[in-house]
């Protein structure tokens, strides 16, 4: 598959990212003991989302620094993580060199993904192709590499913190409508993300063959602050709406 415009804009922007910030702070987040998810943390331990992983092939589309692929293969998982930025996959292998943890890195777009079919207990994205790859590409894809009977686990941001976002982050009114909801193009980083409402991800999964099992919507806890990086949505506006959603879909067997 070529790599369409919004690959090399979103890769672009993440190289630039990787150069001002991820590189530098990646070293502490593959450092950390602790499974957490999203912006405000919410700790596996307490979620139970991913369960034991031992054993298990899982393999990671958007991996980024692979932080989260890290912190799998730590717990025993064969993991392989996948991402086209080559910047970003040069930091994780740095931090591979450094911290002794191996498994093989992929340059490669979360729509077209050179492995074999049926080769994952787990398809999992952190952010990552879960909003950088166009769902209707990558959701096909992630069934394609999956198991039967094999999880989809993804977090993503909610559609209502993206229905309020604005250049200036997240509020409290509407600024776009939901119907039609798929592709937003940033103005200031010229970045491309996707977002699909509840009914359509349901839609899109089961087309797809995927079962929903959970649905996780994450606030911030009581004492949290806003993240110092993450400033576009507040620590006050995510303790009273969901920012981030932390889906779980099962590949039926047969």
């Amino acid at each position: 598959m070529d790599r369409p415009d919004y690959v090399q804009q979103n890769v672009a922007n993440w190289t630039r990212a990787n150069a001002e910030y991820t590189d530098a702070s990646a070293g502490a987040a593959w450092a950390a003991e602790e499974i957490t998810w999203g912006v405000w943390q919410a700790r596996e331990s307490e979620l139970n989302v991913l369960g034991d992983v031992s054993g298990l092939d899982i393999v990671e589309l958007g991996c980024g620094t692979a932080y989260f692929s890290a912190w799998l293969a730590r717990r025993g998982a064969r993991v392989v993580g996948v991402d086209p930025t080559p910047a970003q996959l040069e930091t994780a292998r740095r931090l591979q060199r450094e911290t002794g943890i191996e498994f093989p890195l992929i340059e490669a777009i979360g729509e077209d993904v050179p492995l074999p079919d049926d080769s994952f207990d787990i398809v999992h994205s952190e952010y990552g192709a879960a909003i950088w790859a166009d769902p209707y590409k990558w959701i096909p894809e992630a069934a394609r590499l999956a198991r039967p009977g094999g999880r989809l686990v993804f977090l993503c941001n909610s559609p209502l913190s993206m229905l309020c976002m604005t250049m200036e982050g997240v509020g409290e009114q509407l600024v776009r409508p939901q119907l039609g909801m798929h592709t937003l193009e940033w103005e200031d980083t010229k970045e491309v993300e996707f977002h699909l409402g509840h009914g359509d991800w349901i839609d899109l999964l089961r087309a797809n063959g995927f079962e929903v099992e959970r649905l996780v919507e994450l606030f911030a806890p009581p004492a949290a602050e806003t993240h110092s990086y993450y400033k576009y949505v507040t620590a006050d506006w995510a303790s009273r709406w969901p920012a981030e959603d932390l889906w779980v879909a099962r590949l039926r067997d047969g």
